[in-house]
């Protein structure tokens, strides 16, 4: 039973994703091309073939006696192919950065008005020549803002470069006969190169001897277990991924050592070519910098729009024909709205959070990144894609349960065990034969065996390390008890038989040898006709295999990895010292075994990561796994660590007993998808998969990881991606904000990502969400704080045109408020801390992306498809000339669709949005703009001039001939009161004025410091008061300014009078009450929408550490 979807519904889920397809197209043909370019080869080549090809010689059956390469011919190699690093992107020079920090919008115009200053004075060098230090100061900040930030940009870069290194720092290399260690990156094809476990493999080698080599290749193929390689004299007819004689470049020797001859390096290497897949990606421009160049622009239109309509207005009355004075008026409106400050503030802050991320182990690679990580989870609703083994998980097996004589055991105290479940003891019947087939079954080696056991480091792949650790508490002497059972014959394990056999010497009632048997489950138990009951050998039957089912289930659905242990007691007619045995011809017992039990193995979730994923969702995230493991194992991990909590359709369908296929999608939250349907999902299944709170991914490759995360941002998600593999990094590259692992993360992977996380711990990511959320409201009240006094600055301009009255500011000193006391004060704003301790990590997120968005998106998205012009024969879609997309876009407003989607409601909110402008411009700002005008007519009024004195003496100008005055040439003015009032008298009036109006819009904007706070609470409490930088900020504010207004020499620039009484700053001090009064109402008012904005609770989250980790503590 399905809910079918109508025709029209499937066309509108599919809309959205067709650029999908064709960028999918484009990208496989272009990928397919890249890799044929660079195939691989060699691996198919006998040895003396390939010594042939690559001209060196080298020893299979004593490698230590290979001459390897001369150091000449090295170093003419060296020469040839070029040293052995993959090429970094390519870098924009010093100057084009600087370029490109210059030529924003912002630094564009300044340099314009200053540029139109300097042709004023060329125009009439005389009466403009005030004008030259107004011009300079414009460029200056211009290329003052540019520096701080190119400044800030490089540093950034520098701390990156000193930290990835993209490839192994050394290697071991046979030259001229002798082995040496040189750079890795000094390798060319034909070197000779020893690794053992624990290196990072230094290039593409051929396998030409080995011992017990195994690789672990995750990082590049996503495989989870160890791979073992092999010497193969003949070559091997295999893909290249595939073939057992290659070793890759990066991947970590995890057992044994080997030798190997270089056939490949650098970006002719396999990493190179994913590194390629990887460069065909093109990162996202940051949410950060769409919205303030968003806001950029925007200010900048209205500056210039305002600036033009004050140039008309103020030369067709003030002015009357004074172009020049016009011109300089004009640009003083244009530097009132435009912010200069800003630019050098958000990079500043940024650079400042930087920093405080990194003393939280979270390195972020470039500044805009800083902010993302909090964008996209308190502005946009966020799609966290993460990856499990490595990063949710240690990649450290632990034995948990087992399984024997049909009882099940626990390894250590758990509450998560059923009742029926026993504590392990090793005299329990079947508990010394396990042990015994974990410790003399084993190719592990330690660094050092002069430690105790418990010290040593073991050097081997995860799964026999977690057995080697569970049988080595349980046997007193282990290398004495290795020594008194040594191996006398062995298979290893490998991916074809599943299974690891070893023989021992181990005497028993019928011979000398015991055979032990481990491996996958399946396998095993297919080798076997009895089992192990009570010490006894028992025949296999119908009721057992049911009992090994439910165990083999229990164990399998924790999310555990299984193995199987049978042992067989040869006889000593057949099987005597001296019996030969031999794999290739099967002399080796490989039938009647007996059945000893399961062995389970837990890959534990990292400590910290089910809090982690849980204050994740509170905050609004989704956050789902994708992985490479088995689908049961992936959903079991996923349910430990809160990432699913609700039913998937396969479970429901096991509690109610419904068939799958009669559940329908909305009766579940929550979904298991294998990679191996990826392929054919179409859109709406996509759109029903993304639907889902709880989402898991599993059996995924690469591009499946980067397809996935293109649906997401295709719905409008913002989407982050934590990966450390090889495998990830077209995800990381491609997604919004890519966070890779430092410790165990490829050097590709790090590349691709914005953001490391320097512990790799998947926690690191709540501290940085948490700081990131905090960096968007730092932000937000620093810009709100920065803009509320472009209405004290705007309005009184107009009312000097329009009125007219005397200028209250100068556009000099309105330069000095954008760049001097505001400039200390906004920069404080980055080490504010949160209003409420949780308040920010329980808001919803700022841009929803749900049911209605996801409609209108794709409703949008159908509208664009149906108007693409296609060929008719191939069906592609006609590209449409600039000419005609210049042409659409004039159209547009035009159009009824244009406004339909403009005044469409929405619930997101930007970085500025209609609240911030509101406040700014309409609240905070009036406040401030009528302190600043009624401290400016008080001290008129108290040097003589009343209101109407000031109009009179304005509108003089317009007389016949005109009359101007506030000049120390101007004529004596006698006021409404009949008192005479000479020029002197007139500037200092003026001068006192415009000082009182400096003074003004700085003491309220101390008060609006602690204003624009209130958003949970009241602007009074510690939270509002408690970042002591802001007072810093307001106390060097307070210097500059009253160093500018009072200091006699500095009148000559910018105005001002020492002899303005403190007494006036009572006014604007008033004002400032008035302000932080509103801002208390104001959160009265907006109290109700706050709070239905926070994330409800989430039934069922588990918000303390996995019982695993507690049993642990409990235990030591």
């Amino acid at each position: 039973m399905k809910r079918e979807l109508t025709k029209e519904d499937k066309e509108l889920a599919e809309a959205g994703y067709e650029h999908l397809a064709r960028q999918k197209t484009a990208g496989q043909q272009e990928g397919d091309s890249k890799l044929d370019g660079v195939d691989i080869h060699e691996h198919k080549l006998a040895f003396t073939e390939l010594e042939g090809e690559l001209d060196t010689s080298f020893d299979p059956k004593d490698p230590g006696l290979s001459t390897g390469l001369s150091t000449d011919e090295a170093k003419a190699r060296l020469s040839r192919y070029g040293p052995n690093i993959l090429t970094p992107p390519k870098k924009k020079s010093a100057l084009r950065k600087y370029w490109d920090c210059l030529m924003t919008m912002f630094n564009i115009l300044l340099i314009i008005a200053g540029i139109l200053e300097y042709i004023l004075l060329g125009v009439d060098y005389k009466d403009n020549f005030p004008n030259t230090y107004l011009g300079g100061i414009l460029i200056g900040v211009a290329f003052l803002n540019a520096f701080i930030e190119f400044y800030q940009l490089q540093k950034s870069e520098a701390i990156l470069a000193s930290f990835l290194a993209m490839i192994p720092p050394s290697s071991r290399v046979v030259r001229d006969g002798t082995i040496m260690t040189i750079p890795a990156a000094e390798l060319v094809k034909g070197d000779i190169v020893l690794v053992r476990s624990g290196d990072k493999t230094p290039a593409d080698l051929i396998v030409f001897a080995a011992s017990d080599l195994k690789v672990d290749n995750s990082s590049l193929t996503g495989e989870s277990e160890p791979q073992e390689r092999f010497a193969r004299p003949d070559g091997v007819e295999a893909r290249p991924v595939e073939a057992e004689n290659l070793l890759f470049n990066s991947t970590l020797i995890v057992n044994g050592e080997g030798w190997g001859v270089v056939v490949r390096t650098g970006d002719h290497t396999l990493i190179g070519q994913i590194a390629a897949l990887t460069g065909n990606e093109t990162g996202k421009q940051s949410p950060l910098a769409v919205e303030i160049g968003r806001f950029v622009m925007m200010v900048s239109g209205i500056a210039i729009l305002f600036a033009i309509i004050f140039f008309v207005v103020g030369i067709t009355t003030v002015y009357k024909g004074k172009g020049e004075q016009t011109v300089t008026f004009a640009v003083s409106i244009l530097v009132a709205f435009v912010p200069e400050g800003l630019p050098s503030v958000v990079t500043l802050l940024l650079s400042i959070a930087a920093k405080r991320m990194a003393a939280q182990n979270v390195l972020v690679k470039d500044l805009q990144g800083v902010e993302t990580l909090g964008m996209y989870t308190s502005s946009l609703l966020t799609l966290l894609a993460t990856d499990k083994t490595g990063t949710l998980t240690r990649n450290q097996m632990t034995v948990t349960n087992l399984w024997s004589g049909l009882r099940m055991f626990s390894a250590f105290q758990s509450n998560n065990d059923s009742d029926d479940t026993e504590a392990f003891s090793i005299g329990t019947p079947g508990m010394r034969e396990m042990v015994d087939i974990a410790a003399l079954n084993s190719h592990v080696k330690f660094d050092r065996t002069d430690l105790p056991f418990e010290q040593r480091k073991i050097l081997g792949d995860a799964t026999e390390t977690g057995l080697i650790r569970f049988a080595g508490k349980h046997i007193q002497d282990y290398d004495g008890y290795q020594k008194q059972h040594p191996k006398v014959f062995e298979i290893p394990f490998n991916s074809s038989n599943k299974w690891a056999l070893v023989i021992v010497e181990k005497t028993h009632q019928q011979g000398v040898l015991t055979a032990y048997i481990k491996g996958a489950p399946e396998r095993v138990l297919a080798k076997c006709s009895t089992y192990l009951h009570d010490g006894k050998e028992v025949p296999i039957t119908d009721d057992f295999k049911a009992e090994y089912d439910q165990a083999y289930d229990y164990m399998a659905s924790r999310g555990h990895r299984v193995i199987a242990c049978a042992q067989k007691l040869l006889p000593s007619d057949v099987y005597n010292s001296s019996y030969e045995f031999n794999k290739t011809d099967n002399k080796y017992p490989s039938t009647e075994y007996c059945f000893c039990g399961l062995v389970s193995l837990e890959d534990p979730p990292k400590h910290g990561v089910r809090e982690a994923i849980g204050t994740l969702r509170l905050a609004g995230i989704k956050v789902m796994m994708v992985t490479g493991d088995h689908p049961k194992t992936a959903e079991a991990i996923a349910r430990k660590i809160n990432l699913i909590l609700g039913e998937t359709k396969e479970t429901l369908s096991k509690k109610t007993g419904r068939p799958v296929e009669e559940i329908y999608d909305d009766e579940v939250d929550a979904i298991v998808i294998h990679g191996d349907d990826i392929d054919g999902l179409q859109g709406w299944q996509w759109d029903q998969i993304f639907a889902k709170n709880e989402i898991v991914f599993a059996r995924t490759s690469p591009q499946h990881k980067l397809e996935i995360v293109k649906r997401a941002q295709a719905l409008g998600h913002i989407v982050g991606v934590t990966g450390d593999g090889v495998n990830d990094s077209p995800a990381l590259k491609k997604a919004d904000l890519g966070i890779a692992m430092n410790i165990s993360g490829s050097d590709v992977s790090k590349e691709a990502a914005n953001m490391i996380l320097l512990d790799d711990n998947f926690a690191s990511t709540v501290k940085g969400v948490a700081e990131g959320r905090q960096i968007f409201v730092n932000l937000k009240r620093s810009i709100q704080y920065t803009i509320s006094h472009s209405t004290p600055e705007v309005i009184p301009q107009l009312l000097y045109v329009v009125v007219p009255i005397p200028l209250p500011l100068s556009a000099i000193l309105i330069l000095v408020i954008d760049l001097g006391f505001e400039l200390f004060v906004a920069l404080s704003f980055a080490w504010d801390k949160p209003e409420t301790k949780d308040g920010l990590m329980r808001m919803a997120p700022r841009k929803p992306v749900n049911e209605r968005s996801i409609t209108s998106l794709k409703k949008r998205a159908l509208r664009r498809t149906k108007t693409l012009r296609r060929d008719p024969e191939t069906d592609e879609i006609i590209r449409p000339s600039r000419f005609s997309q210049y042409m659409m876009r004039v159209k547009a407003p035009f159009t009824r669709e244009f406004w339909e989607d403009a005044l469409e409601p929405s619930e997101n909110e930007t970085l500025v949005d209609g609240k911030l402008l509101s406040y700014a411009y309409l609240e905070a700002g009036v406040i401030e703009m009528l302190g600043a005008l009624v401290a400016y007519f008080v001290v008129f009024f108290k040097n003589g001039f009343t209101p109407g004195d000031l109009r009179r003496a304005q509108t003089a100008l317009n007389n016949h001939p005109p009359i101007t005055y506030f000049t120390k040439s101007s004529p004596d003015f006698v006021n409404s009161r009949g008192r005479v009032l000479t020029g002197s008298e007139q500037v200092e009036a003026l001068a006192k004025a415009q000082s009182i109006v400096y003074l003004s819009i700085f003491i309220i904007q101390c008060f609006n410091v602690f204003a624009v706070k209130a958003k949970f609470r009241f602007p009074f409490g510690k939270s509002i008061v408690g970042n002591y930088y802001n007072f810093a900020g307001i106390l060097g504010g307070a210097c500059l300014g009253i160093f500018i207004i009072y200091t006699p020499p500095l009148h000559v620039v910018f105005g001002g009078s020492f002899h303005l009484s403190p007494l006036y700053w009572l006014i604007p001090a008033a004002f400032g009450v008035l302000l932080l009064v509103w801002a208390s109402i104001r959160v009265l008012l907006m109290r109700k929408s706050i709070e239905q904005s926070r994330v409800k609770d989430i039934k069922g989250l588990m918000m303390f550490p996995t019982m695993r980790t507690m049993s642990m503590r409990s235990k030591h």
